[in-house]
């Protein structure tokens, strides 16, 4: 273990606030019950369960990437009937590594893909 691995951290909690994904005035995603993700250096990201997010406005893309303290990350476009896909717009862990366990199979969107993310209480 390096140095820059002991510093690295990664936290998951829920979050108690309502989360929803919102493109092109489409709710995507909606829920209460998201969770946090807190990676050290990088922005707050929020989870999706896969049953508050409309699966059907998702289509699996060939695109994967690996993290070394998450594991291996599939990717979906957006569908849209205004603008067409929108590429990769949201990511999903389905085998995280020991640390991320709570993220299986949950999805995470891109704020600068769709038009809003939006916590409230």
């Amino acid at each position: 273990m390096t140095n820059a691995d002991v510093a690295h951290r990664i936290e998951i909690e829920p979050n108690r606030h309502r989360l929803r994904v919102i493109h092109c005035g489409i709710t995507i995603a909606d829920t209460s019950r998201g969770l946090t993700l807190r990676e050290s250096g990088l922005p707050d990201v929020f989870y999706f369960p896969r049953e508050d997010v409309n699966m059907s406005r998702l289509q699996r893309s060939e695109s994967a990437s690996h993290c070394p303290y998450k594991g291996d990350a599939c990717y979906f476009h957006l569908l849209t009937e205004e603008d067409g896909p929108v590429v990769d717009a949201a990511w999903s862990y389905e085998a995280p590594l020991p640390g991320a366990e709570a993220i299986k199979g949950c999805l995470a969107f891109y704020s600068s893909r769709v038009d809003r993310i939006d916590q409230t209480s």
